[in-house]
C-alpha cells in the first residue's frame, strides 16, 4: 500500500507539470491550494481532513492506514517531486518540450498511476477520504448505480476547483477538459486493472 501511494504522488505530480489534465481530486486540490496559497500537501490535509470527520461519522469501516497515508502523503510527494522536476529542468521538458516526448511522458505516468491506484485500492488497508464519500454516498442511493453516484462526485470536484481558479487563484491551474476525461474515465479503468490484481493482493 505504502509504495503504491507514494508512486501515485510521484505520477500526479508529472501529470501536474505536462498540464493536461490530472485526476479529479488532485484537480480541486490543486486550485484550493493556489487560492489558498499554500502548498498542495497542507491542501489536501485540509481538504481531506474534513472528508474524514464525514467518513468517521457514516462510514468509519473504511477508514485503516490506506486512509491516513492517502491523506498525509501524496500532497507532499507531490510538492517534493514538482520542487525536485524544477531544479533538474524535467519540469521544463514536460511543460515545454516537444509533443512526443510529452504525449510519451503523459501516457507512461498515467498508465502507471492507474495501475499503482488498482494496487492501492486492492490492498484493502483503508479507503481515502475523497473516495470513501462517494461510496457511502452511494449506500443512501440504492437505485442509483454507483459509477453515476462516483462520476457525478468527480464532476463536481472539478467543478470546485473551476470556482476556485476562477473566482481566488486568478485563474484556472491545469485542463479542465482533461480532468472531466479523467472523471468520466479513471474509474472504470481502475476498477478493470484492479480485477486481476484483487486475487493477488
Amino acid at each position: 500500500m505504502l509504495p503504491a501511494v507514494i508512486l501515485m504522488g510521484v505520477f500526479v505530480s508529472v501529470l501536474v507539470e505536462i498540464g493536461w489534465g490530472t485526476d479529479p481530486a488532485s484537480f480541486m486540490n490543486l486550485n484550493i491550494a493556489a487560492a489558498l496559497g499554500w502548498g498542495l500537501g497542507n491542501t489536501e490535509v485540509l481538504v481531506y481532513g474534513l472528508m474524514l470527520v464525514f467518513t468517521f461519522v457514516f462510514g468509519a469501516e473504511m477508514i485503516g492506514f490506506g486512509t491516513l497515508a492517502n491523506m498525509i502523503l501524496i500532497g507532499y510527494v507531490v510538492d517534493i517531486c514538482r520542487w525536485l522536476w524544477a531544479r533538474i529542468g524535467l519540469a521544463q521538458l514536460l511543460s515545454g518540450g516537444s509533443l512526443a516526448f510529452r504525449l510519451a511522458a503523459f501516457a507512461i505516468a498515467l498508465i502507471c498511476f492507474v495501475f499503482v491506484a488498482a494496487v492501492y485500492i486492492n490492498a484493502q488497508m483503508g479507503v481515502a477520504p475523497y473516495d470513501a464519500m462517494p461510496a457511502i454516498i452511494s449506500g443512501w442511493l440504492p437505485k442509483v448505480p454507483f459509477f453515476v453516484v462516483r462520476i457525478v462526485f468527480d464532476l463536481l470536484a472539478v467543478a470546485a476547483g473551476v470556482v476556485a481558479g476562477i473566482f481566488f487563484a486568478g485563474g484556472i491551474h491545469g485542463s479542465v477538459v482533461g480532468s472531466v476525461l479523467m472523471s468520466l474515465l479513471l474509474g472504470p479503468v481502475i476498477t478493470l486493472v484492479g480485477k486481476p490484481l484483487k486475487k493477488l493482493l
